[in-house]
């Protein structure tokens, strides 16, 4: 199946491969199985492998097999990769460091990310994003919150700014940026 490169940024084959390569270039000391790789990236599990195969051939990432497993992880010995890395980041990086950085942050319910970013993200054209919008539902403190978008901002190198609404405050849908976040493409990263 033939896919468009994504809006984000164009010269990715696709959105899926931006997000491996997102994935597992933010976390280079991690592997990774491609199960758990195409749960990520929203994607069928042979076209993950397809992606792999490249990636390793090009020794951007490499791999190694424990049982019946398929492990992958960044290789920080191709002088290539560090480079990439910082270019995935800015790119693609958002959706796994606001998910990593807002999930250890005690009260959260959801967390969305609205706005330029995920409307390029999602495939919508336009001019590329300056910051990243994010809606934070729960029972949080503010200090938390900002500390996280702190920690996402480091990872991808532009402005990370939090919105924070209480449960009922989302559920009841009053608001006029809950209306217009509704209206414009969003993803959700934590929650249902």
């Amino acid at each position: 199946m033939r896919t468009d490169a994504p809006s984000l940024l164009p010269i990715f084959r696709s959105r899926t491969q931006a997000v491996v390569l997102a994935e597992v270039l933010l976390r280079p000391d991690e592997e990774f199985t491609l199960t758990d790789l195409a749960h990520r990236a929203g994607a069928a599990l042979s076209t993950v492998h397809a992606e792999i195969e490249r990636l390793v051939t090009s020794e951007v990432f490499s791999h190694r097999t424990v049982g019946r497993s398929r492990l992958v992880r960044a290789n920080t010995a191709n002088p290539a990769v560090k480079p990439l890395t910082e270019l995935v980041a800015m790119t693609f990086g958002p959706l796994s460091a606001v998910r990593d950085a807002f999930e250890v942050v005690p009260g959260v319910y959801r967390v969305v990310l609205f706005g330029s970013w995920a409307a390029r993200y999602l495939g919508e054209d336009g001019p590329p994003p300056n910051d990243v919008d994010v809606l934070v539902v729960g029972n949080v403190k503010r200090k938390d919150v900002y500390a996280a978008a702190d920690a996402a901002e480091k990872r991808v190198r532009r402005p990370v700014n939090p919105v924070v609404v209480s449960m009922k405050h989302f559920e009841d849908r009053d608001s006029p940026l809950l209306r217009q976040i509704d209206a414009a493409p969003s993803l959700t990263v934590i929650g249902a």
